[in-house]
């Protein structure tokens, strides 16, 4: 394995630790979230099926301790490292499906990256457009700590809750102060591109975007809900 695959194994695997520790100090949200309800239970090993070959990305399993796996509190989780080629970087994709929201809830880039000792250098929200004309919201975050040797990460994050795209935690937050407590599922989506050979923000931030663009309907189309396949699900051809 090369020294870069190297470094970004350990950037993929470090987004997602970052990502679980720092969620253990919110759960206000969470706790009015967490009633038994109308949940839809999705088998372990689920997500799985994503394919590693999407378009001209390549992907492979980055493993999660167990620990931290445990600290999820999810039913299903994917992590990955999908490369496309010498000249683009590499992303890591990290996917949590889960019924419990306080349990996926407080793991969230603003709160967590922070806490690990990250500066939050950006954040905006952003629209990718989906085959078919979906529109796809998300929020883009970049991150960065040291000085010399300064280490930069380009977070792209985005929820799937009860078929429903949702840029950050707004929509579960609505839905606790409205009272309607439970929910069906819940997904969190995140791709990250970074580390110690990170590249500028702009290269880093356009491979996230293509990337996210590319795997938002495969990864629907596991879940629970997903609709009938249509020919605007692919994973063919060049994003």
């Amino acid at each position: 394995m090369s020294h870069d695959n190297r470094n970004s194994l350990l950037a993929a695997a470090l987004a997602v630790a970052v990502l679980i520790a720092g969620g253990l100090v919110v759960r206000y949200y969470g706790e009015r979230l967490g009633r038994a309800g109308n949940h839809v239970a999705m088998p372990a090993g689920t997500l799985a099926h994503l394919p590693l070959a999407l378009g001209e990305w390549t992907g492979q399993e980055v493993p999660l301790d167990p620990a931290i796996i445990k600290e999820t509190g999810t039913d299903d989780h994917l992590n990955r490292l999908y490369a496309r080629g010498p000249l683009d970087p590499p992303v890591g994709l990290y996917v949590a499906y889960g019924v419990r929201a306080r349990d996926l809830m407080p793991h969230r880039p603003d709160v967590c990256y922070p806490g690990a000792g990250w500066t939050l250098e950006d954040s905006k929200p952003i629209d990718l457009s989906l085959d078919g004309g979906a529109i796809l919201p998300c929020r883009l975050y970049r991150f960065s700590r040291g000085t010399l040797g300064k280490e930069t990460i380009t977070v792209l994050n985005y929820y799937l809750v009860d078929g429903q795209y949702s840029p950050d935690v707004a929509l579960l937050r609505s839905k606790a102060w409205q009272g309607t407590g439970s929910i069906q599922y819940m997904v969190q989506v995140q791709v990250t591109c970074g580390g110690p050979t990170a590249l500028d923000p702009d290269t880093n931030a356009n491979a996230v975007r293509r990337f996210a663009t590319l795997s938002a309907l495969p990864i629907r189309a596991l879940l629970p809900d997903a609709p009938a396949p249509a020919s605007a699900i692919t994973t063919e051809g060049k994003p």
